[in-house]
């Protein structure tokens, strides 16, 4: 099983749980973070000792040229490739290489000056690998320092996105695994992207009783986010399961006859059995224990197996 599959396996089970899952995305980022930094400061020796030039070159030659790829061009350069095609529309190879370029040439024009009017302020950055070292001046330094902000940055976004949504598909499919929900009560059909459809949403779970479908929003929203609950309404979900609710996320939802799961509350998932029961939708009680009952569940889940049954099941 790949390292992003079990931090996703990790957020579930925190969260059906009722603990806080936001540890397990942060110890990722951090992870990950240091491990570009590490490797970033191999490349950064390895390009200053091959330089033989003065000026920054030697960084633009290295790190902002068309062997690497857009994503790492536009990061070296201290830009998000995101922010280049909301800029110019495209981001293509030569359109990221040219905005890069002009980016970089903009940035350290302004760091020049901004060391010019601070002379009082002295930075060497000293890399030591292998037991060669270089030495970067204060200039070097701050463009290294911006381009490992730019990349935690990157990082914080995507992987707080990624791991959300991936983790969201599966909650729901994991409760109905608990309480026994046999695969004909629900169609997890749009848990893959229908690409011949103009419009469509990976994360949609359906609930099946007496020849109707309950459709089920799941968000691992914060406590107090309107806008999620907001998200219902327009989509005509019946059942919500969130991480928090606050009191008026609640109220909305009852005013509105949506049926939710808070699985922060004190047994939180719990309530997803008064709902089947509400639905008429055939299932045990759940008496175990989480600890025990949740790992070979989501093994299950993520297994190549379980991930072919579940594309099986949504055919129907």
């Amino acid at each position: 099983m790949s390292l992003a599959n079990q931090i996703v396996k990790d957020v579930i089970y925190r969260v059906i749980k009722g603990e806080d899952y936001r540890v397990v995305i942060v110890n990722s980022i951090n992870a990950e973070f240091l491990q570009f930094s590490i490797d970033f400061f191999k490349r950064i020796v390895a390009a200053k000792l091959k330089s033989k030039n003065i000026s920054i070159d030697w960084y633009k030659k290295a790190f902002i040229s068309n062997p690497l790829s857009s994503d790492e061009i536009a990061i070296n350069a201290g830009i998000n490739k995101k922010t280049i095609t909301n800029m110019r529309g495209l981001a293509t190879k030569s359109i990221v290489i040219d905005a890069a370029n002009e980016h970089f040439d903009y940035l350290y024009d302004t760091i020049l000056n901004l060391v010019k009017s601070s002379n009082d302020i002295e930075l060497t950055l000293t890399i030591r690998f292998n037991g060669v070292s270089v030495d970067l001046s204060v200039s070097e330094s701050l463009v290294v320092i911006n381009t490992l902000a730019v990349k935690r940055a990157q990082l914080k976004g995507g992987l707080w996105s990624a791991i959300g949504k991936s983790a969201e598909k599966y909650i729901v499919l994991a409760l109905c695994k608990l309480y026994g929900v046999s695969d004909q009560y629900y169609d997890a059909s749009r848990f893959v992207k229908d690409k011949q459809k103009a419009v469509d949403r990976e994360i949609d779970f359906y609930l099946l009783s007496n020849k109707k479908k309950y459709r089920c929003e799941i968000k691992l929203m914060g406590k107090g986010n309107p806008e999620s609950t907001d998200a219902i309404i327009a989509r005509g979900s019946k059942v919500f399961v969130a991480d928090t609710f606050s009191l008026q996320n609640k109220s909305q939802c009852g005013e509105l006859g949506v049926y939710w799961v808070a699985l922060r509350d004190k047994n939180g998932f719990r309530r997803f059995k008064t709902i089947l029961k509400t639905l008429n939708i055939p299932h045990n009680d759940y008496l175990g224990n989480l600890d025990i009952d949740l790992p070979p569940i989501l093994d299950e889940l993520f297994a190549k197996k379980g991930i072919a049954s579940i594309n099986k099941n949504s055919a129907k």
